[in-house]
């Protein structure tokens, strides 16, 4: 068995000092999902925290039965997590006193109409109400539906598709374009030593103690190593 299956199955039977490892032994690879929501308008450091999240759940989660790398695994879960909270966190909230004046304007419109003959100006409704029309104005948009990102539509196909995975797919291709460019550039502007660490690493998936015993160092001085390169790459990707 492997460290990193070690590790798991330690953390799955309660061990913290084990779930902290994995989380610390893959932070480039939370870093790596993280890179992929810059200038979404959220902090860095909170969506590290939220992917480091994610990994948790993977770890609790992993069967050894999966076919399958753990890094491979775990990274539709980081991503499952920060995107469950941007989702989550942008979700419109209309107060219950606007969604009452929005229902009494609404009222008050078919009123105004069926005596005048006519549609109501915002300042007539404003007036019959008894309130501002900026109130009256916020109450109408707070009325208006508004489309989920989560809501099925019919492809091309007949079956249903979300809205949300056509958006996903769409800029997971430019992304990814964009992203390997990035790192391929921030990956070439390293030292050979640097390089070696990344491609053992992140590459051939090796552990921190495999990498210190192929470089001759410790793997307190690895775990340095790469923060200082992650942190360099990530630098080099912000240009």
């Amino acid at each position: 068995m492997d460290r990193i299956h070690k590790l798991i199955k330690e953390a799955q039977e309660g061990s913290k000092t084990a779930f902290d490892d994995i989380v610390s032994e893959n932070m480039g690879l939370i870093w790596s999902v993280v890179a992929r929501f810059k200038g979404k308008g959220i902090d860095s450091d909170d969506l590290f925290q939220l992917g480091a999240m994610g990994l948790v759940k993977a770890v609790r989660k992993f069967s050894f039965d999966y076919d399958v790398k753990f890094s491979t695994y775990a990274v539709p879960m980081i991503m499952g997590e920060i995107k469950r909270f941007m989702r989550d966190d942008g979700i419109i909230k209309v107060s219950r006193g606007l969604k009452e004046t929005a229902f009494r304007a609404a009222k008050a419109r078919e009123s105004l109409r069926a005596a005048n003959g006519r549609e109501p100006t915002i300042d007539e409704i404003a007036e019959y109400m008894n309130i501002d029309r900026e109130t009256l104005a916020m109450a109408f948009n707070s009325a208006k539906e508004v489309d989920s990102i989560d809501r099925s539509i019919e492809g091309e196909n007949g079956r249903d598709i979300r809205i949300m995975d056509i958006i996903a797919s769409e800029e997971d291709k430019s992304e990814k374009i964009v992203d390997n460019i990035l790192l391929r550039q921030s990956i070439m502007r390293l030292d050979e030593r640097e390089r070696q660490i990344v491609i053992m690493r992140y590459i051939k998936e090796m552990t921190q103690s495999k990498v210190a015993e192929k470089i001759g160092v410790s793997q307190v001085q690895i775990s340095r190593l790469e923060k200082k390169i992650l942190r360099k790459m990530r630098e080099y990707m912000a240009g």
